[in-house]
């Protein structure tokens, strides 16, 4: 059976459509009213799978209508993926269609429609598919065809036949034609291998295999690339870098290293070499497993200290943002959690740094094979936080970078920190028999290329050439990993584990062990059709190899099975030190360890060190009130609160500083900071910073890569972070260097450059990252050298950046520098110590770094966060200021000789050297340039009035009994278990996780038997967060109504148990009528229901509830008109419904908490919570699960509103 339907948001819906309007008007003048439809082909095997999709899991009877043809338009284009990529929205329909009725051997494709009944020229018609379709992502569909074609059969793997016979003539042109990313030095060392040592021609899957193991992404070819001549041409610091040299040159020796070529890597490495030859460094984890830095830290729990190892990881994905932004930047956030966890690190913090061209660009500027620079920057973050959002990351600092230069490419970088008991971690030898399993989702042709494609200089011919290189990830996939990995039991019976990034098998299998024999056929495919080749080289998200014993294997299947994860036995570790794959009958890789390893052949290069054409930045100096709020708009100055908003920040219950903090929240925060996750909680934190300036880097990568350093350590500093014991990563980013020695200078100065600041603060870098393809044509990236630090320091101590009362004295710590405007080490360490000492005296109110010498924007920013104003003189002392410099709020008493006195805080204006600035103004003049790209709020509609009143009605209390048990059920994209796991045990209550297993029809329908049964033996039932693509709920509706789970809920309720339900859990209940009705219902178009935020995009902040009505167990005692502040986290939270429905609701007692004159995801009448009639089903927009003692310190007001304890004593 093969069907197509569409789906039609009704108009007062449409909201898409009416951005898509907008941008079309604004770009191209374009005047036309669009309709948006969701199409779905389906291969289906019975009517009851179709009525189920119909029905139930496709249409929202609310918001929705379904059509099975399409209506005339004047104009129709449909739009769908390019072949082979991962389908978020069907993937999450066929796992509904798989509770609702079986889904073997079905098939869902999905794609868009988008009508207009307005003419449109050709010239138009034409600029809207190339705004609407990006050739890297999807395609035009034809819609006059409905049909499934097979795949095609794989083809055996072919012998390069005469291979080993070829001369070097041959070769050369054999590379150009093959289009292998080696180079010619490398396929001569291929030819002599096979040749002279195995004696036969190699297979196509070894030469490709080799193509990715050798790529610069996978064994840093460039930075590994020897250094055979290094001059130092005339220049401002010629004799600075010669005594950086000598430094190097002098450690090398120490740390016996002079046999070894000089390399970048070997720059970037040798000062975490020295200090540990010199007795430091020794909280360093040194394994021969390598998949992040990491180092063992004292982390509090229950006021004692056990050792924890923290771990963390820079990523880029540079190339793969720039040609298809969304799939490239969540699979750059996907990649990064995937090395520390692999690692058996539960990541929990993130950072994300980007760089990118003018955002406010008009489209008509963007240059030929590229894509707007104002797309990328807005897909590129929907796709990152989308997949951190689903997979439950907390992400609490973002920031993106501007200079003209990233138009060439793209920087989309990330960070990320993760941790675990040090007795988790077993760091095991891989022995002969021991086996590898590959555990996660399956690979497919997407991500073939992916290695070598990610280090090539980007061109016009990207874009069509690069399909198969990006992949879409899938979080809710990677984040049953998670959970396997944080299980003590599971993490001890792995010896090693390696993620499928790049290079897929012949890297994640191919490197674990120095000899493994791999069975292709076990690899689990998405589809039929892939050779050897591609299964052997193929990329793929959310997958793990992970070595066990033998003894083990039949264990560590089963708790794989516990967490929903496929599994397949794929090799064996052998005696030989050899790689060997194996493919239907064929032997199609067998080679030698040895070989494999050595990477092909080092190339060499010269480098010349010589000075930049560039001046060092500044700014105006800030002496009126034009200047003052025309700075504020600069793109370095200017708000970026609408980019940080589409992140989560809560989820975890960890987050120490929110992104922007005060009453306002406004105001940007120096460090991301969160506590360790801890069951239970913790004290200890770990602080996150980065640092660098594109364009202090362009004017001498020596001079950028030392304030690097600096800025990522005073940054430390400004949250009160011990910046003595912080361990740093890099990030190098920069223009192809091919054989030019100025190009490969730069490289070498900013490595000194780092070096040097290295040894000055004590400070080594035990983690990193290269790519050296930013260049387009004519166009360079800027010499790009990121620095993270990250330290551990305890929570209760961090200093936020907002001001926090009036009359406390304003303090300047200026650096100055030395000649040169090189660093001053001896006075930053000084005026940061004397900070410190003001932080350990609890003087030290709040603090911010100032950037580009601009202190009063750094004053107005910590202003705004509380609206607490200030009058300040800088004319003497802001344009000398340096990176480095602090501005801090100080309690009254004498100030250290490092800090300048410069005003004090005060009720009214921010006056800065006699110009006086209201709030209002200062904040317009900050969001003014990025808000139409990235809005702070929905643009103002007519608001429906609605008239209430309020309910103080406690419910009943059950007798006295034992604590309630608690049912938290995890479901498909579930991801926020832990939080309310944490916040019903400290209410006291008993609590229970449980996965729903789905992995085939059989499993599914004993799971769902297991679930119903749980229920009974509950309580209470909690249905989390977890943002579904496409509104969200559906994968918990469907099972809510399966029969078994049906009548257990049913009888919990008659039994007078407790459901709650947020985010999909909450549009879960909506869509089967338990809310408001409290019974089972379908729902029509007079319910309400959820969808997406009236401002377009995920909402994350904090919002202040009011409480309506207590008629409920949830609410009880809880007084009407009580306020409290809550986080909210959601991109489905404007709950509607017609003003009848809402009023009716309002007059029932069912309205539990309405948001107050803030109305962040524009719910009719403000409505935050609603319960059923008996008050014991409540669903919720806000999460107060996520608020704990010592978290959110910066919120301005204390967060929390304990509904657990009130569930809790409902039963207790």
């Amino acid at each position: 059976m093969v069907k197509r339907i569409y789906i039609t948001r009704r108009a007062p819906f449409q909201t898409e459509a009416a951005q898509l309007k907008k941008a079309l008007q604004t770009h191209f003048g374009i005047q036309a009213d669009w309709t948006l439809r969701e199409g779905y082909d389906l291969r289906l095997q019975t009517d009851a799978q179709y009525k189920a999709l119909a029905e139930n899991i496709l249409l929202d009877p609310v918001t929705d209508t379904l059509e099975t043809e399409l209506p005339q338009a004047a104009y129709t284009l449909a739009v769908e993926q390019v072949p082979g990529q991962f389908d978020q929205r069907a993937d999450a329909v066929s796992h509904c269609l798989g509770i609702a009725a079986g889904n073997d051997d079905t098939q869902v494709r999905t794609f868009r429609v988008y009508q207009t009944d307005s003419a449109l020229s050709a010239e138009e018609i034409s600029r809207v598919e190339s705004y609407l379709i990006n050739p890297v992502e999807n395609r035009k569909k034809n819609l006059d065809k409905l049909e499934f074609p097979a795949y095609p059969t794989a083809d055996p793997v072919a012998t390069v036949e005469g291979f080993i016979e070829k001369d070097e003539n041959e070769l050369a042109a054999f590379l150009e034609q093959e289009g292998f990313f080696m180079s010619l030095g490398d396929l001569l060392s291929v030819h002599d291998y096979f040749k002279n040592t195995e004696k036969r021609d190699p297979s196509v899957t070894e030469l490709r295999v080799l193509d990715t193991y050798w790529s610069d992404h996978c064994r840093h070819s460039t930075f590994e690339t020897e250094l055979k001549d290094i001059r130092f041409g005339e220049g401002p610091y010629k004799e600075e870098l010669e005594t950086a040299f000598a430094a190097y040159m002098a450690d090398r020796k120490e740390a016996g290293r002079t046999e070894k070529p000089i390399t970048l890597m070997d720059m970037a490495t040798l000062y975490a070499r020295v200090t540990r030859a010199r007795g430091g460094l020794e909280d360093q984890e040194i394994s021969e497993e390598i998949n992040a830095a990491a180092i063992f830290v004292q982390v509090e729990r229950n006021g004692v200290k056990e050792p924890w190892l923290l771990q963390f990881k820079n990523e880029t994905h540079n190339h793969p943002t720039e040609i298809e932004p969304f799939g490239g930047a969540s699979t750059c956030v996907g990649g990064a959690i995937r090395d520390p966890l692999s690692g058996r690190a539960h990541v929990y913090q993130a950072m994300r740094i980007t760089g990118a061209g003018d955002i406010t660009a008009p489209l008509s500027e963007t240059l030929p094979g590229k894509l707007p620079q104002s797309v990328i920057s807005k897909t590129a973050a929907e796709g990152n936080s989308s997949y951190g959002n689903e997979i439950g990351l907390t992400a609490t600092y973002t920031e993106e970078i501007f200079h003209p230069g990233y138009v060439a490419k793209r920087m989309e970088l990330g960070a990320v920190v993760g941790a675990s008991p040090a007795d988790h971690v077993i760091r095991g030898i891989p022995e002969p028999g021991d086996v590898v399993l590959l555990i996660g989702g399956k690979t497919g042709r997407d991500g073939v290329g992916g290695a070598t494609g990610s280090s090539q200089e980007h061109t016009e011919d990207s874009a069509e050439e690069s399909s198969s290189e990006v992949q879409k990830g899938c979080a809710a996939e990677e984040r049953k990993i998670v959970r396997l990995y944080k299980n003590k039991e599971a993490a001890r019976l792995i010896k090693r584990s390696n993620d499928f990034g790049a290079g897929g098998v012949s890297v994640a299998i191919g490197e674990i062990a120095d000899g493994v024999a791999i069975n292709l056929d076990a690899v689990p495919v998405k589809y039929e059709g892939m050779d050897g080749t591609d299964i052997a080289i193929s990329e793929s998200q959310e997958r793990m190899a992970v070595v066990v014993a033998k003894d083990d294997v039949d264990r560590f299947i089963a708790l794989c099975e516990q967490e929903n994860l496929d599994t397949a036995i794929v090799a064996e570790v052998t005696e030989e030190k050899r790689v060997v794959m194996h493919y239907r009958g064929q032997k199609i890789v067998d080679m030698g360890r040895e070989f494999l390893n050595s990477a092909g052949v080092r190339a060499s290069q010269e480098a010349l060190l010589e000075k930049e054409d560039k001046d060092f930045p500044g700014i105006a100096m800030a002496d009126t009130k034009e200047t003052i709020l025309h700075n504020l708009t600069l793109p370095q100055n200017a708000s970026q609160q609408g980019i940080a908003e589409m992140f989560d920040a809560t989820v975890g219950r960890t987050t120490v500083l929110l992104p922007y903090g005060g009453k306002t929240q406004r105001t940007p925060q120096e460090a991301s900071v969160q506590t360790v996750p801890v069951d239970g909680g913790t004290n200890t934190a770990s602080v996150l910073t980065y640092g660098f300036d594109p364009y202090v880097s362009e004017y001498e990568p020596f001079v950028g890569a030392q304030y690097s350093v600096v800025e990522a350590l005073a940054r430390q500093v400004a949250v009160g972070a011990p910046y003595k014991t912080a361990r740093l990563s890099n990030q190098e980013y920069f223009e192809r260097l091919g054989d030019h020695p100025h190009k490969w200078g730069k490289v070498v100065k900013a490595l000194l450059g780092l070096y040097t600041a290295q040894n000055a603060f004590g400070t080594p870098s035990i983690g990193g990252k290269d790519s050296m393809s930013g260049t387009f044509h004519h166009i360079d990236v800027p010499p790009t050298l990121v620095t993270f630090a990250v330290t551990v320091s305890a929570a209760d101590k961090t200093v936020s950046a907002e001001l926090k009362e009036t009359g406390s004295i304003l303090a300047l710590l200026p650096h100055r520098g030395k000649e040169g405007r090189l660093p001053d080490y001896d006075a930053l360490q000084k005026g940061w110590d004397a900070v410190l000492a003001l932080r350990d005296a609890g003087r030290l109110l709040s603090a911010k770094t100032v950037k580009r010498a601009d202190a009063v924007t750094a004053l107005i920013k910590m202003g705004l966060g509380n609206e607490i104003g200030f009058s300040v003189n800088l004319k003497d002392v802001e344009e000398a200021l340096l990176p480095g410099s602090l501005i801090v709020e100080v309690k009254e008493g004498d100030l250290p000789e490092e800090l300048i006195a410069i005003g004090r805080t005060q009720a009214g204006l921010m006056e800065i050297n006699g110009a006086a600035i209201d709030f209002t103004e200062a904040q317009e003049a900050l969001e003014s340039r990025y808000a139409e790209l990235f809005p702070l709020r929905a643009e103002h509609t007519e608001k429906e009035i609605c008239q209430y009143e309020t309910h103080a009605q406690s419910p009943v209390k059950k007798a006295a009994g034992k604590k309630p048990h608690v049912l938290i059920p995890l479901f498909y994209y579930t991801h926020n278990e832990y939080d309310y796991k944490e916040a019903f045990e400290k209410a006291g209550a008993e609590v229970e996780t449980f996965v729903l297993r789905t992995q085939d029809a059989a499993i599914t329908e004993n799971s769902l038997r297991d679930l119903a049964e749980k229920i009974a033996n509950s309580q209470i039932l909690v249905l989390t967060a977890g943002d579904e693509p496409d509104a969200g709920g559906n994968f918990i509706a469907t099972v809510l109504q399966t029969d078994p789970v049906r009548k257990a809920v049913e009888a919990l309720l008659q039994k007078d148990g407790l459901l709650i339900g947020t985010g999909s859990g909450f549009n879960a209940l909506l869509k089967t009528g338990l809310l408001p009705y409290g019974t089972y219902r379908t729902p029509d178009e007079t319910a309400p229901t959820l969808v997406t935020n009236e401002v377009g995009r995920y909402a994350a902040r904090m919002a202040e509830v009011s409480v309506v009505s207590n008629a409920s167990p949830w609410m009880a005692d809880f007084a009407p008109g009580t306020r409290f502040t809550l986080p909210i986290a959601t991109r489905f939270g404007r709950l509607i419904a017609p003003k009848e429905t809402a009023e009716a609701l309002f007059a029932n007692g069912q309205i539990a908490c309405v948001f107050t004159e803030d109305n962040p995801t524009g719910s009719v009448c403000g409505i935050e919570s609603l319960t059923s009639p008996c008050g014991h089903i409540i669903g919720r927009i806000a999460h107060a699960e996520r608020c704990a003692d010592g978290l959110l310190l910066n919120a301005g007001v204390p967060c929390g509103q304990d509904i657990f304890a009130k569930a809790v004593s409902y039963f207790a």
